[in-house]
């Protein structure tokens, strides 16, 4: 399954870094920067969400919510946020069904071994629930602030 511009956003509700939870549908009225990312604490991860973080005031001049996701347990997510103080929600999606309802649990390729892993991407959500943009294959540099230029479009 693949997301796409225009679609109504797959639902969800996850556990969150601090025993919290986060729901799509509790978010209706606001615009939600949905990221997805491979790993916590590993280089491109940790330099993908350090750019987020330093972006919050700028997105909370939208309204916006950020929330990043892995498959990462909680305790993995609280030991990342506090350790590069990450003052946005961290999704745990243990089970899977949020990156495979997003469509970002793909094969992927490191040295010619293939395996399943998070692709590296953002969808943009509307106040309404609506996908207004969506970044496959994700690269880092200037990645924020690209995200950042849509969201204060809508």
């Amino acid at each position: 399954m693949s997301v796409n511009v225009g679609d109504k956003a797959p639902l969800f509700t996850m556990p969150t870094d601090g025993n919290g939870t986060v729901a799509l549908a509790q978010l209706r009225g606001k615009p939600v920067v949905l990221y997805f990312y491979p790993k916590d604490d590993t280089s491109g991860c940790t330099a993908e969400a350090c750019g987020f973080r330093d972006a919050v005031p700028d997105y909370g001049k939208t309204g916006a919510v950020v929330i990043g996701v892995s498959r990462d347990s909680v305790a993995s997510h609280d030991k990342f946020k506090k350790k590069h103080a990450l003052p946005f929600i961290l999704g745990s999606d243990g089970d899977g069904k949020v990156t495979e309802d997003y469509g970002v649990w793909v094969e992927k390729s490191m040295y010619g071994r293939k395996y399943m892993g998070i692709e590296r991407a953002t969808f943009l959500i509307d106040k309404d629930g609506v996908v207004r943009n969506v970044w496959h294959k994700v690269k880092v540099g200037g990645h924020v602030a690209e995200v950042l230029k849509a969201v204060q479009a809508l």
